[in-house]
């Protein structure tokens, strides 16, 4: 394996550490110590992937421009100060600046998988892309868990210092041990290229890419409903007549089952299935398992079954995320790799940010009517899906299209 590549599933291991820790305990933090509304809380999810939408196609973008390992540091230390003004906000405002600023500094993520495009050939994209997911699921097998007995034990603060303290090695490591993919002479190019990013009226030209972009939309949707009433949906279903600690350790130990599932498949299981099956084929096969694993959190009181349904939803997301994000970066020329990511990441934030702000008001009429929801877009996202395996695969190839010069 490029020994790039071992160091970048490295750093993003450490940076999905901390950012893992803090999922299950911002929303009882916010409804416990803030007594936040299942509506507000669902805008707290909903305020960083708002900022996140807006600011990562320029900050794809920008390290096209300027090179990954500036935009990589610089988006860090923001993730390292929002978790600062977490574990010390006096108000509920603080919490809505702080994920605002993670949002908006949220390109480590976008830049360290344009970073890994840069460095592996087309045809062995989707399997790199699906080792960073394979340490975004390490990182969630290790993190809820871990933040959730530190809030347990510690109180609900301190787990918000220690991401921050991952957060900062993780600078120090990108500074220290990172190299840089993109030689000056590319950077310049890229900087006098008459576009800046992909305009709207290319990006509704490249029709693979729309349908693409629409399949990522849908079946992302159900995520946002899912991050903005998991926590809250265990305590009303799952863990009902439990303790407060017993609440923060369940919704922990089930997100964490979550990342062993997704680690595991990635790891060990996309390349056999991406051999026999292709990317176009795994990823209606990853919407179906989102489809049926939503349908069951529907269903289900029991926190057994409540782990059967993390594992194939984490499940469907390891196979399919790392296919859709592989077949869009083939849809532009390598040059407008940094901006396609961001475009792709932001189109993932528009969703989650229509499915946490929704998530909360559903909950609030119904504690299982955010995931019957979640079981509906799973199945819009195959119409798409089934087009875009007819149109352009898998006997199709996508093939470059190279935008021309934005207005």
């Amino acid at each position: 394996m490029d020994r790039r590549l071992v160091t970048i599933l490295l750093i993003v291991l450490v940076q999905m550490l901390g950012a893992a820790m803090i999922l299950p305990i911002l929303p009882l933090f916010a409804q416990r110590e803030f007594d936040l509304s299942p509506q507000m809380i669902g805008l707290l999810g909903t305020a960083f992937f708002a900022a996140q939408f807006l600011a990562g196609p320029y900050l794809g973008r920008l390290s096209d421009k300027f090179g990954r390992v500036p935009i990589l540091i610089v988006s860090q230390i923001g993730t390292v100060i929002s978790f600062v003004m977490l574990a010390f906000a006096p108000s509920a405002a603080f919490l809505f600046l702080a994920r605002i600023l993670d949002g908006i500094t949220g390109g480590n993520i976008i830049v360290a998988q344009a970073y890994i495009t840069d460095i592996t050939p087309r045809e062995r994209r989707t399997e790199a892309l699906g080792y960073i997911f394979a340490v975004f699921g390490l990182g969630f097998v290790i993190g809820p868990a871990l933040g959730s007995v530190l809030a347990a034990a510690l109180g609900p603060r301190v787990p918000y210092l220690v991401a921050a303290a991952a957060a900062l090695l993780v600078v120090f490591l990108t500074y220290f041990t990172l190299e840089e993919t993109l030689t000056p002479e590319q950077r310049l190019a890229n900087r006098e290229a008459r576009g800046t990013g992909i305009a709207p009226r290319q990006v509704i030209r490249n029709k693979p890419l729309v349908l693409i972009l629409l399949i990522a939309f849908f079946g992302q949707a159900g995520l946002g409903l899912l991050q903005s009433t998991f926590a809250l949906y265990a305590e009303a279903i799952l863990f009902n007549d439990y303790s407060q600690e017993m609440v923060t350790l369940g919704v922990g130990l089930l997100l964490a089952s979550v990342g062993l599932s997704q680690f595991v498949t990635q790891a060990f299981l996309l390349r056999p299935l991406l051999t026999r099956f292709g990317e176009y084929r795994l990823i209606i096969i990853g919407n179906f398992s989102r489809m049926v694993s939503t349908f069951l959190y529907a269903i289900i009181v029991s926190p057994i079954l409540g782990a059967l349904s993390s594992l194939l939803f984490a499940f469907g997301i390891g196979i399919m995320m790392p296919s859709l994000q592989s077949l869009a970066t083939q849809t532009v020329d390598d040059e407008y790799r940094g901006g396609v990511i961001g475009l792709y990441q932001s189109t993932l934030s528009l969703s989650i940010i229509v499915g946490t702000a929704v998530g909360g008001f559903l909950f609030s009429l119904g504690a299982t009517l955010p995931y019957w929801t979640g079981a509906v877009t799973a199945l819009v996202a195959f119409f798409p899906a089934f087009m875009l395996i007819v149109q352009y695969g898998p006997k199709k190839a996508v093939g470059a299209r190279t935008p021309p010069p934005a207005d």
